[in-house]
């Protein structure tokens, strides 16, 4: 059975007394769920240990980012080892904004989602085409391209530790989203680019990211090929995002 993952992606924002606040009334009201939700707090790097320390075994915790070494000279770098020494379960991989912003290429994020799996982590590889790439009619060309190139160092025994995020890059901050077909049609394609990689693409969990709130996140959960959701703005106030975990349909 495929998990069911909500994740809160803080981005460059937060502080400590978010921190306790947020991350103690989530996993408070994250013991009440009873839909098999698992919840994920991704906050900025400086933050995780408080985040932990907030979470206490209840919630998981994530990075927004790792390096593509494991050790050596890269001042500012975080490995994945360090991530799964200090108590993380997952690290986010190729986002866009890490796309757009800083240059990262599929060849980057293929490196780096090989060392978070080899280092006992799980990996949100995330993929997503921008609005000209839509509009042109590119857009599952262009999201099959960055599943195959992100995921071609995954070895066979490592495909459990893979999650895919499709977040149309078009909807992430502004307001838009994908209809909730639009969102299942290209969650099906990624599992078919799956399943011709060789991957068990039945059991890999599909998160859809791209403003996802509590008034749209029914929809969404409720399609087949959409496994949780990979949330943003929403995800930094606590009853809004823990609203949006309750959404899943129970037992689905």
């Amino acid at each position: 059975m495929r998990r069911k993952i909500v994740a809160g992606n803080w981005k460059m924002n937060g502080s400590k007394d978010l921190s306790e606040e947020l991350v103690g009334y989530v996993r408070s009201e994250a013991e009440s769920l009873d839909n098999g939700v698992e919840v994920v707090v991704i906050p900025p790097a400086i933050y995780v240990g408080d985040v932990l320390k907030q979470a206490q075994g209840q919630i998981s915790v994530g990075v927004q980012n790792v390096g593509q070494w494991q050790s050596g000279a890269y001042t500012g770098e975080i490995s994945s080892e360090m991530v799964r020494d200090a108590g993380c379960r997952y690290a986010l991989v190729g986002h866009s904004e890490r796309r757009q912003l800083f240059g990262e290429t599929d060849e980057a994020v293929a490196i780096k989602a090989s060392l978070v799996v080899s280092s006992g982590l799980s990996a949100i590889v995330c993929v997503g085409e921008t609005l000209e790439e839509r509009e042109s009619g590119r857009a599952e060309s262009v999201v099959s391209s960055q599943v195959r190139s992100g995921l071609s160092l995954i070895k066979q025994d490592d495909w459990h530790s893979i999650v895919v995020a499709y977040e149309p890059v078009w909807a992430i901050g502004t307001g838009k989203t994908a209809t909730s077909s639009d969102a299942q049609s290209m969650h099906a394609t990624i599992r078919g680019v799956l399943k011709s990689m060789g991957a068990p693409a039945e059991e890999i969990s599909l998160l859809y990211g791209g403003s996802v709130k509590a008034d749209n996140a029914a929809a969404l959960f409720a399609e087949p090929d959409i496994d949780g959701g990979l949330i943003g703005g929403a995800s930094l106030v606590a009853k809004d995002f823990i609203s949006i975990c309750r959404y899943f349909p129970a037992g689905a």
